[in-house]
């Protein structure tokens, strides 16, 4: 399996873990990981994009995992960057962990130690444990 494959299967399993909080933006974005694991890409990120526009963070991370991977869109780590930023300033710890490897690696971003090291401490203080020793994806 290819990494950027691996690493969007693991975060969507986190994704999956995690939940999300209304009942209404729930079942769209159940809907449009169903698509994602259904094979329809199209439809999925089509569904993911209107949620993440209304500011679903679970949906923003999730496109951000799906540019800085290239599943399903081109491969954009400046607009995976883009996504993960806006989940990770409303508090998901995932988006939060892979902003600050973007920031680690300089992917989509300027090379920033400090913001890398700001945003994995978020995601420590939020129970990603990787974050705590530095960079790893998820």
């Amino acid at each position: 399996m290819r990494s950027g494959v691996k690493q969007f299967m693991s975060v969507l399993f986190i994704t999956l873990i995690l939940g999300v909080t209304s009942s209404a933006s729930a079942a769209d974005f159940d809907k449009a990981m169903d698509a994602l694991l259904d094979g329809d890409l199209e439809t999925g990120v089509s569904k993911l994009e209107v949620l993440a526009e209304q500011g679903h963070a679970k949906a923003q991370n999730t496109l951000g995992v799906l540019y800085g991977s290239g599943t399903g869109v081109p491969q954009d780590y400046a607009q995976a960057a883009n996504w993960h930023r806006k989940a990770a300033k409303q508090g998901n710890a995932v988006s939060q962990f892979s902003l600050g490897n973007m920031y680690l690696e300089g992917l989509g971003v300027s090379q920033d130690y400090a913001q890398a090291a700001n945003w994995f401490r978020k995601a420590a203080e939020q129970g990603i444990s990787i974050a705590q020793s530095g960079p790893r994806y998820i």
